[in-house]
């Protein structure tokens, strides 16, 4: 079990804040967390990983203290145990694939069994001798949760990790992250601005807004969706947008695209 109460000071665009969250994860709960930009979810994470200290407050993790304001204690970063994904990454570019997991498994008592075995699981297997910069957007960052869980993480925190990718590669490894989060039985706290992904993987949602909890409880249900293609890129972020069947229709993104993009659009009925 994950036990905490953390606070930090904010600095935003749109000012100061304080963030101030009291949570309990289960074990082997996948908890998504969600909010606008300045809401403080990077910042929750940084506190958890023990890459930013906090204010105040208390985290313990299966009965172990990683941080307490009083009595003063602190554990170190690299003595957590745990996975951290982000957007970018962070590859190593001078190892190869398999390099980059045995870094990660390095003290391990299984270590090659570990490598291999997650090679084989996220499919990198025939990748492993690449370095980063021959490899794929989608490849990377399949590469970057094999890293993380190379160390047998009690906690698996990802930082909007799909965000970045095209529809079909972000779909792909939504279910390779389910895989692996219930074969490895893990707890994880995952950053989305995604419904749909959310609703897919999470077992529940924390909302926050400025440092402060709105809502916590089970994902909502998103609209239906429909996937179509990007025929043209047209002015103010908008798109002709080709559907299963032939059907062509006009959307606003609000965001740049490109041609041939395949897109996941909701539908909403007036």
């Amino acid at each position: 079990m994950i036990d905490f109460h953390l606070r930090k000071a904010l600095h935003t665009a749109a000012g100061p804040g304080h963030l101030d969250v009291a949570l309990t994860l289960a074990p082997g709960e996948l908890l998504a967390l969600t909010g606008p930009s300045g809401a403080g979810k990077t910042t929750l994470l940084r506190l958890l990983a023990g890459l930013d200290r906090p204010d105040g407050g208390f985290l313990t993790a299966a009965g172990q203290d990683w941080y307490r304001a009083k009595p003063r204690r602190w554990l170190p970063p690299q003595r957590r145990p745990l996975g951290l994904v982000f957007q970018d990454y962070a590859l190593f570019p001078h190892l190869t694939v398999r390099e980059q997991l045995a870094f990660a498994a390095d003290g391990q008592p299984d270590n090659k069994q570990i490598v291999n075995e997650l090679l084989a699981m996220l499919e990198l297997t025939e990748l492993a001798g690449q370095h980063p910069a021959q490899l794929s957007g989608g490849q990377q960052q399949r590469v970057a949760l094999a890293r993380a869980l190379a160390r047998r993480p009690r906690l698996l925190l990802l930082d909007e990790p799909l965000s970045a990718l095209d529809l079909p590669t972000r779909l792909r490894l939504q279910a390779a992250l389910a895989e692996v989060h219930q074969r490895f039985e893990l707890t994880t706290i995952l950053i989305s601005h995604d419904p749909t992904e959310i609703a897919r993987l999470a077992t529940r949602v924390v909302e926050l807004a400025l440092g402060q909890v709105r809502r916590v409880g089970p994902p909502a249900m998103p609209a239906p969706s429909l996937r179509g293609t990007v025929l043209a890129v047209l002015p103010a972020g908008r798109a002709q947008v080709q559907l299963p069947g032939g059907a062509v229709i006009e959307v606003t993104l609000g965001r740049a695209a490109r041609v041939g993009e395949e897109l996941e659009l909701s539908v909403t009925v007036a």
